[in-house]
């Protein structure tokens, strides 16, 4: 077949949609930030993950009705170039591309930490190449084997969260009766609520949610896109969000006293690694060694997940800014005659996420993610008012219920939590912006030509 005849091909459904979104934010998201949130919040993390839940629901409705108009490969890149401006668009294009690319390198760092540690006879270095060549061998397959791997590993984390949470309840039943399981304290203890440090711990528990966004990359391999990714977005973040809530606000009924965690704890290292396995505590409390053991390895499944599917958003990103020849197109635009996947796109990923995973470590991906991810939902949200409200003849009232409220909440959310961030995140995804606006400038002349911009094409 002639490379110019190969199209990406309308194979998904909004379940595999829906399942391909959860998985890459992963079911068990929040487990591993429970300590570090419940620290920062001082014992309010299941209030974080609702607070943080808000800003992803009203962010995913744009993000679905800009799919509604621009149901194309791209995500943020094609609705912020096609609603705002096409270098605006580049922009979020570039902070997503950074956002996606370190989704799998952060999964092959933590992969590689946690099995190295489980079998310590083989190297670190040795599991990263694992890793990362096995996240780039499942995607060449193409995207149907893809869609299966996501629904084997969600049945299979699903389950162990399920018995984590039967054996959380159990627990605080024997302990303190039907009454312990209604407890407000995880949303709301008067001694220690301030909203600054929930509104802190919201910024590190919007990381549960982070990647939903990748199921927009999809639009042009599923069926009916004008419906179902407006429908994957929004029930993707509600399942998320109602299904980590119910698994922090266990953990914390089950382990209420959140400053014994780290209580003797001097040296920092000891400390943040108290909190790093803090939720496997709460597993060892409740349902034993063994629930323990097969909670951490259902984290690390989660991870190999969660890389996979990043790896996928991450190569079709890159598709459409090269079908687009924002990038070379001969090599970004480039798809695989047999699978209809963006090949070289995903070996370049896998190359990087075996490099970033040899020099970054785990919180500065995590911090980076964030700093990109927000950068777009705030553009996105933005976009859509553009979209919807500015250019739509309607402004009625009920227009701005619809077309500028819930973007404008959205757009509000984003920005207490992007600009939450520490300085030194600030300075670092400062520079990878920098340094695509200087390639920008110099592909547009100085600004002075547009990114042309495909427009899609239901064919």
């Amino acid at each position: 077949m002639p490379e110019q005849d190969v199209r990406l091909r309308r194979v998904l459904k909004l379940s595999d949609l829906i399942v391909y979104g959860i998985i890459l934010i992963q079911p068990v998201a929040a487990l591993p930030l429970f300590g570090h949130a419940n620290q920062i919040s001082q014992g309010h993390a299941a209030a974080t993950i609702a607070l943080a839940m808000l800003a992803m629901l009203f962010t995913a409705i744009s993000y679905g009705r800009m799919a509604n108009r621009f149901p194309a490969a791209g995500s943020a890149y094609t609705y912020v170039g096609r609603g705002l401006n096409s270098h605006l668009g580049f922009i979020a294009g570039w902070s997503m591309f950074m956002d996606y690319i370190l989704v799998p390198i952060l999964c092959v760092v933590f992969t590689s930490i946690a099995a190295n540690h489980l079998l310590p006879f083989i190297p670190y270095q040795v599991w990263i190449v694992v890793f990362a060549g096995g996240f780039t061998l499942i995607n060449l397959r193409g995207i149907k084997v893809t869609a299966r791997t996501n629904w084997v590993l969600m049945v299979f984390m699903s389950a162990v969260v399920f018995w984590f949470m039967a054996a959380a309840i159990r627990y605080v039943f024997v302990q303190e009766g039907i009454t312990g399981l209604t407890s407000v304290r995880p949303f709301y203890s008067p001694e220690s609520f301030s909203w600054e440090v929930v509104w802190a711990g919201t910024a590190l528990a919007a990381l549960t949610y982070i990647g939903f966004d990748g199921l927009t990359t999809l639009s042009e391999e599923v069926e009916n896109p004008r419906r179902n990714v407006l429908l994957a977005a929004v029930l993707t973040c509600l399942i998320t969000g109602l299904w980590s809530g119910s698994q922090v606000y266990l953990a914390q009924l089950a382990w209420p006293d959140w400053q014994s965690v780290t209580a003797g704890l001097t040296d920092e290292a000891a400390r943040n690694n108290a909190l790093d396995t803090a939720i496997m505590a709460v597993a060892n409390r409740v349902g034993g060694n063994l629930l323990d053991s097969v909670l951490s390895f259902t984290l690390i499944v989660g991870s190999i997940g969660s890389g996979v599917t990043g790896q996928v958003g991450a190569a079709r990103l890159l598709y459409g800014m090269g079908r687009d020849r924002v990038l070379p197109r001969g090599f970004f635009a480039y798809l695989d005659p047999k699978t209809a996947s963006p090949s070289r796109n995903l070996w370049l990923i896998g190359v990087l996420a075996l490099t970033g995973a040899a020099f970054l470590n785990y919180e500065e991906c995590a911090r980076l993610i964030n700093f990109g991810a927000f950068l777009a939902f705030m553009g996105v949200n933005l976009a859509s008012i553009r979209e919807y409200f500015i250019r739509k003849p309607d402004k009625s009232l009920k227009g701005f219920f619809k077309d500028f409220l819930p973007p404008a909440i959205g757009f509000s959310f984003c920005l207490l939590i992007w600009s939450s961030l520490p300085l030194k995140t600030f300075i670092l995804g400062g520079a990878w912006m920098a340094v695509g606006v200087i390639y920008l400038a110099i592909r547009t002349k100085g600004f002075r030509e547009k990114v042309e911009m495909r427009a899609f094409n239901e064919g």
